[in-house]
Formats: C-alpha cells, sequence, structure tokens
C-alpha cells in the first residue's frame, strides 16, 4: 500500500457545484433588472463570468494543487484580459 490516501473531493465538488449554480441564477436574473443601466449590468455579467471560470479553473482543473510558478504562468493571461477590460472601459468613458 502507498503511504498517500486518496482523498475524497465529493463534498468539496457539491459545494462548487451549488456556487456555480448560484452564480448562474444571478446571471439570469441581472439581464431582468431594467431599472439598472445597461453598462453595469454587461459589467456585472462579465464580472460573473471571469467569477465561474476562475472557480472551474481552480477546483476542476485542479489549479489550487500547482506550484506557485505554474499558478503564475495561469495568472499571466487573467492579467493580460483585465488590462485589455481597464483599456476598453478607459475608452468607453472617454
Amino acid at each position: 500500500m502507498s503511504a498517500d490516501t486518496h482523498k475524497s473531493h465529493v463534498k468539496e465538488y457539491w459545494i462548487i457545484f451549488f456556487i456555480l449554480a448560484l452564480l448562474t441564477a444571478l446571471e439570469l436574473i441581472i439581464p431582468t433588472l431594467k431599472n439598472i443601466e445597461y453598462v453595469y449590468r454587461a459589467s456585472s455579467l462579465c464580472l460573473l463570468a471571469v467569477a465561474k471560470a476562475f472557480i472551474v479553473a481552480f477546483f476542476y482543473m485542479h489549479l489550487k494543487e500547482e506550484t506557485k510558478w505554474m499558478k503564475f504562468i495561469a495568472a499571466i493571461p487573467i492579467s493580460a484580459a483585465i488590462y485589455a477590460a481597464v483599456l476598453i472601459l478607459e475608452s468607453v468613458y472617454r
């Protein structure tokens, strides 16, 4: 027998599933809110999508178990996307 024992992730996966379901429900509710400006609805939907992508990558793609160097490499495209979003928002509000 190996000294490493298998840890069940079933409970963790169910928690993540319900968090993703809640975020999806928010994504379905936000477009129906007509008293909020379009730019705020669109921005919140984009942020929810990024949050869901992060959760999926972190837990289901097992990035939480990677080394710091691999996490840094995975963060590079995210930082580029954030930079692009800031530039786009800056040009929208000019």
